[in-house]
This record gives structure tokens, sequence and C-alpha cells, in this order.
């Protein structure tokens, strides 16, 4: 029932209910299959998440600086291929490098895993590899910050490569009215499992000192132990999810890596529609990412409020962000995916509004807005994924995913200089922070605009009864 090798297949729905003349209709017959794939589909959500959660946003960062700052010399100037540079400024160059190397990576990983028909070993490759590479950041320490350079860069690089491959599995095991609900289940998933390890990760370093740990030894167990969940939650994921035959044909034929990213830029020409929506979503994503980077230093910078309160929030936005993708996910059902994706989008305008009025000191103020963030941003992405995914043509879901991925990690830096540049010529945190309007706004337009039914028609794909 779930084998897509023919063009035009739907996933077969988790329910039947066949009757027969002249008798009541049987109870609906569960596809257990169907179920047991998905929910091993929604583990990996649970297993990656904390990689963003407890590794790039809360410790590695301060920790890979210390660890610099630690082997450099007076100055704080580190040499590096020849050049100095800034202690402080490491973590910052090495999450560039990464990203860029990003870029070069995921198209060809989609493509590949689109003509080899091998997408489990893959995922299970990349995120192995991944959480190889976290756990080695426990030995990250006595000025070994160039081994922490390479062991991050090549764990976020995994992290991408997998990503690509574990979006691309959502065709597979939803049609187009269940897609939405699917994709809104697996990103509250992944907000369960971050929030779980990053509250017992946040009591060790906070408890550290009784526990007989200085807060550095506390930090790089946090760092081994959430490498060392997402391998052990990965063997979950690999052991329920399943290869299908290759479904384009073309895919099939082996070109080499830059020549397989020129065909693939060149075959998306053809789906104009299709690369309007990743025009729109790289416009209000870089707004989201942009916000979720720089609150801390919003929150600090200008209204002087103190760590153990960003820490709340982190753990709040969280939690609330579960029900909030959940929330979103039926609202979808119930208007469409793309009403609701634009609905966030004012409610994102109006929280960058609130936050230029928001007091200084003012706590539960900064907590009301955080709370706002949970409850639209893990809808806002888990709704943009799933509406990606019908515009897809049949067989190319892990390549234009990786594109996807290009527009949500590889032009991430737009909203930074926004914000750095308005800071740069105003002086004002407030200023530099009400700037991020305009990638929603702009995103808004362009996504508002888009004739989304004609675009999942154009890419030869059957529209959902709600868009």
């Amino acid at each position: 029932m779930l084998d897509p090798s023919v063009v035009g297949w739907e996933p077969a729905p988790v329910t039947t209910a066949p009757s027969t003349a002249g008798a009541h209709p049987a109870p609906p017959q569960v596809d257990h299959a169907l179920k047991r794939e998905r929910f091993g589909w929604y583990s990996y959500d649970w297993a990656m998440s904390v990689f963003n959660t407890s590794v790039t946003t809360v410790f590695l960062g301060p920790y890979l600086t210390a660890v610099a700052r630690d082997a450099a010399g007076p100055d704080e100037r580190l040499s590096f291929l020849g050049l100095s540079i800034a202690a402080g400024s490491w973590f910052s160059y090495v999450l560039s490098a990464s990203v860029l190397l990003q870029v070069l990576v995921l198209p060809i990983t989609g493509a590949f895993a689109d003509r080899s028909g091998r997408k489990r070993e893959m995922l299970a490759a990349f995120a192995f590899l991944g959480a190889l590479a976290t756990t080695g950041l426990f030995f990250v320490g006595d000025g070994r910050w160039l081994l922490g350079a390479v062991l991050f860069a090549v764990a976020n690089i995994a992290f991408g490569a997998a990503t690509v491959v574990y979006y691309s599995w959502l065709p597979d095991l939803a049609g187009p009215d269940d897609r939405d609900a699917v994709s809104s289940r697996g990103w509250a998933f992944g907000y369960v499992g971050g929030a779980l390890l990053l509250a017992v990760h946040l009591g060790l370093v906070i408890g550290a000192e009784s526990l007989g740990l200085t807060t550095g030894e506390a930090v790089r167990i946090c760092l081994a132990t959430a490498g060392l969940w997402w391998g052990a939650f990965t063997v979950f994921t690999v052991s329920r999810l399943r290869n299908r035959p290759v479904r384009d044909p073309d895919a099939v034929r082996a070109h080499s890596g830059f020549r397989q990213l020129a065909l693939t830029l060149r075959e998306m020409r053809a789906f104009p529609l299709t690369l309007w929506f990743l025009g729109a979503y790289l416009l209000f994503n870089d707004g989201v990412q942009t916000v979720i980077a720089l609150s801390a230093t919003y929150a600090t910078e200008e209204l002087d409020l103190d760590q153990d309160v960003l820490t709340g929030a982190i753990l709040m936005v969280q939690v609330v962000a579960i029900f909030g993708a959940l929330g979103l996910g039926r609202l979808a059902g119930r208007y469409g995916a793309k009403r609701v994706v634009l609905g966030a989008l004012i409610a994102w305008i109006g929280v960058l509004l609130a936050a230029f009025f928001l007091q200084t000191g003012a706590v539960s103020q900064f907590y009301a807005l955080a709370a706002v963030i949970g409850l639209v941003q893990g809808g806002t992405q888990a709704l943009s994924r799933s509406l990606f995914s019908q515009l897809i043509p049949v067989g190319k879901e892990a390549e234009y995913f990786g594109f996807y991925e290009i527009s949500d990690r590889g032009t991430s830096w737009l909203g930074p200089l926004a914000f750095g540049l308005t800071y740069q010529l105003t002086g004002s945190y407030r200023l530099a922070i009400v700037s991020l309007v305009i990638f929603f706004v702009a995103g808004f337009v362009a996504l508002a605009a888009l004739p989304m039914r004609r675009a999942v028609l154009a890419a030869g794909n059957t529209p959902p009864a709600r868009l």
C-alpha cells in the first residue's frame, strides 16, 4: 500500500471504511504500517532538535568562545591559516563557514538521495556522523579551539544533509490533505525532545558546583549527551522508515556533484511558481531566524534582562511551540495552510512592533512576547515545509528540499545584516529590531500573491482540498 512506484501515487489513507450492500459499514481498519512509519518519522524530529537547541543555540557558542579566548595571546587573537582572528569572533566564523559548505553540499545530497533510492541508509549515515561529531565535542577543552571548530562544522553539515533526506519522506507518508497535520506533529515532537533535554542540561549547568563539576565540565557533558541522544533515537527512526523505488526514471542517471547541481538549477526554472514560493520563504524565514538569533542580544543590551530570564524564556518558547505547532496544524486543516501562514506572519509583525515598545527591565512583558513567538514559530516552519512539499515534482523530493534548506540556512545573513546596519546607523537596538518588519511584510506580500493551487498543479501534483 505504500509503494509509490508510479506517477500519480497517493499515500494510503490511515483508515479505510469498506462496506457491503445491505449491511452496516464495517469499523475503520487502521493502516498499522503507515502509522508505524509515521511515528518513526516523527521521532527523528525528536532526535535531531537537541542539536539546534542545546548545541547551536545555547551552549556551544559561549563555550567555544571561552576556549578560544583561553588559548589566545594577551591581545585575544588567534592565528589561523596565516590570519589573525579575534577570539570572540571565532564561533561566528565557524558557523558561517559550515553554512557556506552546506550551500554546496545540500543540493547534491538531495539529488543523490532521489536517484539512489537509498534514503534510509543516507539518513542513518549523516545522522550518525553528526551525532558522533557532536559527542566528540566533550573533548574540546584545554585550548582545543580548532578541534571544536572542525567537529562542529562536520556536525552542522551532517545535520543539514540528514534534514534534507528526512524532509523528503513527507510526500511518501501523507497525501495532500494530511500533509499539514503530519508535518506539524513532527515539528511538535521536535520541540518536546528539545525542551526535555534542554531542561536537563540547564539543571546540570546550574547545579554543577553541587555535583563537584566545573561549569566547563558540565557544558561538555551537555554537548556529548546531545550527540548521544541524537544518535540513539536515530536508531529508532531508521528501524521504522522504508526505502521507496526511484519514481523519476531520469533521476537514475548518475552525474558528478556540480554537474547535478547545475542540472537541478536549470530544471527548477521550469517551475517558476515553485521558485516563487522559495523566494517568499527566503524572505519571511530570514526574519524568523534573525528574531530567534538576536532576541537574546536585544534582551540583554536594550532591555537589561539577566541571563536567567533569557534561559527561562528559551525553555518557555520550546514548550509553548509544541502547542503552537499542533494548533496551527489544526487550523490549517480547517482554513488551509497558506492562510494560516499568512496569519502567522501578521502575528510576527505584531511581535516586532510590540518589541519596539517593551519597557526596560520588564520581565513579564518579555515573557508574554516570548509566549507569542512560541505560538507562531513552530507552526510557521511546519506549515511552510508541508506547503513546499506540494510544489515538488514527483521523484525530486530530496533534491528540491536541498534548495529549501539553503533558503533556510544559506541566506540567514540578510536579517542580521539589516539588524547590524540599522544599529550602526542609528545606535538604537529598538530601531534595529523593528527594521526586521520588512522581511515579514515582503514575505507576506510574495506569499499572498502566489497562486498556490496553480503552483501545485504546475508541479504535477494533486492540490489538497484547502490551501
